[in-house]
């Protein structure tokens, strides 16, 4: 593709912590850039996210492994860099276990890690407390668990109003409560962005950075994205006082600390349980979120009282063949894509790489793999 020389003018569809990255990435660059999201910043699958910085196992591909190695050290270089960052972005680790008898998979993984130097390491139930703290050693099973020091967490929220400040400081403009935003294009070209409201904001290339939305809207161009993306459940436990400050996945509760002493923790068997109306509502049962409030005062030392605070539910996105979407439509000049399951990870490095792509009209080696159009040539892993 190619795009206006001077001063290319793009418009980022969808304010999730991919869509703002790449928006304040372009302003940098020197494009006229306009995001617009349907509702308020962060408010869909952004805020549902357990936002662990992992590149954790070994059943992705060798490009996927690389491309969360450099998030995860986007991050480090953020951090250092953003001060303030340090009351909403930790590196303590990850800590992560087997069912009792089901470990040999972890054991491929943990070998698989160390051969691609990720650094990982076995832990017995005896070691984990000199690791990490706040974690019950009662709940490791005989066999161990895997500890991955040069993991960490992010609270996207704070994250993404850091983002669009800067986005505004440099130019940027952000247009929240949009509705629903859809790319116009004229002879196989994006050529502008209308919104929900009617306004039509011209533009030389448009992203679409709408989440779980993202293989819908691809479809109206004749764009097919395999899509995979279930329901997600987080929930948000008050403050308890616990020294955890890890990451834990477990078998039965996936859950971190945040920033205010809060605990935030998920899984796929309680998202299993949200019940979905006909009209598209939600409805997520007590039990459902009391089970897993149980589950995680299960892992954690002294088994503190959680109490809930909030939770979100609705789609997690992830593509049919679990690796990222990220690019140019084949069927479309002008028209990105960014979809995938691991937003909180990539959300720096693919703000960044999608934003070069789009300035210089050059395709990048990092994003070669991840191209949408392999799921029409038959590419996909």
């Amino acid at each position: 593709m190619s795009v206006s020389p001077s001063r290319p003018r793009v418009v980022v569809v969808g304010g999730g912590v991919i869509g703002v990255s790449t928006a304040r990435q372009l302003a940098r660059r020197g494009a006229d850039v306009v995001l617009v999201t349907e509702g308020s910043l962060a408010d869909q699958a952004t805020g549902r996210s357990l936002a662990w910085l992992n590149s954790f196992g070994g059943a992705r591909s060798r490009e996927y492994h690389h491309l969360r190695l450099l998030g995860v050290d986007r991050y480090r270089t953020f951090a250092a860099r953003v001060p303030a960052a340090s009351a909403y972005l930790r590196f303590d680790g990850g800590l992560t276990w087997a069912a009792p008898g089901e470990a040999a998979g972890h054991r491929e993984a943990l070998a698989h890690m160390r051969r691609n130097g990720y650094d990982a390491h076995w832990l017995s139930r005896e070691e984990v407390a000199g690791w990490t703290p706040g974690v019950d050693p009662g709940a490791i099973p005989d066999e161990g668990a895997i500890f991955n020091p040069g993991e960490g967490w992010v609270e996207l929220a704070p994250l993404v109003r850091w983002l669009a400040d800067d986005l505004t400081a440099v130019g940027g403009r952000i247009i929240e409560g949009a509705g629903p935003a859809e790319p116009v294009v004229e002879d196989g070209r994006a050529v502008a962005v209308r919104t929900g409201a009617g306004e039509r904001i011209g533009a030389d290339a448009v992203l679409l950075a709408t989440g779980a939305a993202v293989p819908r809207m691809a479809a109206r161009f004749g764009a097919r994205i395999a899509d995979a993306t279930p329901l997600a459940l987080l929930v948000r436990a008050r403050p308890a006082g616990t020294a955890l400050r890890a990451v834990l996945n477990t078998p039965r509760v996936a859950l971190r600390p945040a920033p205010d002493g809060a605990l935030v923790m998920d899984s796929d068997a309680a998202a299993e349980e949200v019940v979905v109306h006909d009209g598209g509502g939600y409805e997520v049962k007590a039990d459902t979120v009391e089970g897993l409030l149980r589950e995680a005062s299960a892992v954690l030392a002294g088994h503190p009282d959680l109490v809930l605070d909030s939770y979100g539910v609705g789609p997690k996105p992830i593509p049919g063949d679990g690796e990222p979407v990220l690019g140019e439509l084949d069927e479309v000049r002008g028209l990105f894509v960014a979809f995938t399951h691991s937003g909180a990870t990539l959300g720096l490095i693919a703000g960044e790489l999608l934003a070069e792509e789009i300035v210089t009209g050059e395709r990048g080696p990092l994003l070669a793999a991840f191209r949408p159009g392999r799921f029409a040539h038959g590419e996909a892993r």
